[in-house]
């Protein structure tokens, strides 16, 4: 595909995850989408077989944006206390970007018992969110820290952390206390990490 080609399919999946966001799974139409991208139905068609096709490449194409950028945070990062610091605040982007992804995802999540390929992507993200989790843990298991967690369930559990404390801070409905759960996410991870700063 090329790049003009790519924009326009990402303008429409933008577009899309706009449209979920401020009227709902269920009730957005192509003709919405098509409105909101500024397009033809036509060229929705052109690039996505139906309705459900637009939201399952916009599904993954949030998730793979969240795990990449998370990933690319750690990277940056040489001691696993520090990735782990740097994931959760990669996993807390902004109120703003937290509140449309987790209000939109949550309509997914919807509709993932009726819908395989929206399990399949879910599944994948989640596999790169463990992912990170364990790369974590292995790193401070070589540091000497994190030695009592095993690695599977250690980043199982970090990303059921960070994805309750984003959940309850958009029930809080209140952009003020993003900041709090976030601390008070990352503070919960090193308490279960049985960390304790040397």
């Amino acid at each position: 595909m090329n790049k003009r080609a790519e924009e326009r399919r990402k303008q429409v999946l933008r577009a899309t995850l706009k449209a979920i966001s401020e009227k709902g799974f269920s009730v957005v139409t192509l003709q919405d989408i098509a409105d909101y991208a500024d397009v033809s139905k036509g060229v929705i068609s052109y690039y996505f077989e139906n309705k459900e096709d637009v939201f399952y490449h916009l599904l993954e194409w949030m998730t793979d944006r969240i795990f990449q950028n998370e990933y690319a945070a750690i990277q940056k990062e040489s001691k696993a206390i520090d990735k782990m610091r740097a994931y959760v605040n990669a996993a807390f982007k902004s109120p703003e970007d937290n509140r449309i992804f987790y209000s939109v995802y949550l309509e997914f999540l919807a509709q993932v018992n009726q819908n395989e390929r929206f399990r399949e992507v879910n599944s994948n993200f989640y596999k790169n969110c463990w992912f990170i989790g364990s790369e974590i843990i292995q790193k401070g298991k070589s540091e000497g820290i994190f030695t009592n967690i095993e690695v599977e369930s250690g980043s199982h559990m970090i990303r059921a952390l960070i994805d309750g404390c984003l959940l309850q801070w958009l029930m809080r409905d209140d952009e003020m206390l993003h900041s709090y759960y976030r601390d008070n996410c990352y503070d919960a991870i090193i308490t279960y990490l049985n960390y304790k700063d040397s």
